[in-house]
């Protein structure tokens, strides 16, 4: 399959269009768009077949799933801010792969080139655009995302797609080769559809139509909304106690929500640092599974920043 049949001859990155007034989707925009208003309608029949039972099964996969977005594919995959076993590696990635925020490669070659370009015009999901682009929006505007995030991108490129690939870029991202040269990564990059899919057969299997509803769809679009405030929320409100240059704010509320993504501000001055939360004060749960791990001899070379670091970068 070829995904350059969509593509205008000449791509370049523009002030992202209104979501409902743009002149053009493309299919790749289309597709994703149907697949989370679906997603989006099936929680109204959520109050419907509501057990604790269900309750606490989205509760459960939205915390794994959270725990991979958080701990494996932020901090381990996207900043390399410690080494685990493979074993282990793989595993907490797995889980991220079921947020259904894409594939470990496309989700790490999006946030990388998040933090290279921040809050400018080649930040994937700038907040420069308004809260809901970098909220939801961005999601949807497909050849921007490409220009931004595969710099190489020609539109006389051939993309060789697998029918099992679900993938949010016209092209092929040049930020992640550590990721493109293991074959477990690539694996999950040509598979991706079908572990989600696998998932929802073994949930059907169980507990009918209301397990899909309460395990994948109310599951995915609290845990979606919540993730996305990293990129809106923590943007636009909250404190910044460093000095990094950016839009990037301390949100507490955001941070309880999401492992300690929410010390975002911390995470921009520090972005190697395994620990989000600095002070003893700022809850960052996934620092805390990352320690248990080092405790326990899982997890080594783990980073954090120095005393003298902190003290160059401390806002007045």
């Amino acid at each position: 399959m070829e995904a350059t049949k969509q593509e205008p001859k000449d791509m370049v990155i523009n002030s992202p269009p209104s979501l409902f007034r743009r002149k053009k989707w493309t299919k790749l925009d289309k597709n994703l768009a149907l697949v989370f208003l679906i997603l989006h309608l099936l929680c109204v029949f959520a109050p419907f077949c509501f057990t604790w039972g269900r309750f606490f099964l989205a509760i459960l996969l939205a915390n794994l799933t959270g725990i991979g977005i958080s701990v494996s594919y932020h901090r381990n995959l996207a900043h390399r801010s410690f080494k685990l076993p493979k074993w282990l590696e793989y595993s907490l990635a797995y889980c991220g792969a079921h947020a259904l925020q894409g594939d470990p490669i496309d989700w790490v070659s999006t946030h990388r080139c998040h933090h290279r370009y921040v809050d400018s015009e080649r930040d994937p999901h700038s907040p420069i655009y308004g809260f809901w682009f970098s909220q939801i929006a961005w999601l949807f505007d497909s050849y921007n995302l490409t220009k931004k995030v595969c710099p190489n991108y020609n539109t006389s490129q051939k993309i060789e797609r697998s029918k099992f690939m679900s993938f949010m870029k016209h092209g092929y991202p040049d930020n992640v080769n550590d990721l493109l040269n293991q074959s477990f990564y690539k694996f999950m990059h040509r598979t991706y559809f079908l572990h989600p899919l696998a998932l929802l057969v073994l949930l059907y299997a169980i507990g009918g139509a209301p397990f899909i509803i309460w395990g994948m769809s109310v599951r995915f679009v609290l845990s979606l909304h919540i993730t996305s405030m990293v990129n809106s929320v923590c943007h636009i409100w909250g404190k910044q106690p460093w000095n990094t240059g950016d839009m990037s704010r301390n949100n507490w509320l955001v941070a309880l929500l999401t492992f300690g993504e929410g010390w975002h501000n911390n995470h921009h001055a520090f972005e190697y640092s395994a620990r989000h939360g600095h002070e003893w004060w700022q809850i960052d749960f996934g620092w805390y599974i990352i320690k248990l791990l080092q405790v326990i001899g899982l997890a080594t070379h783990v980073k954090l920043p120095s005393e003298n670091y902190k003290q160059r970068l401390a806002a007045d």
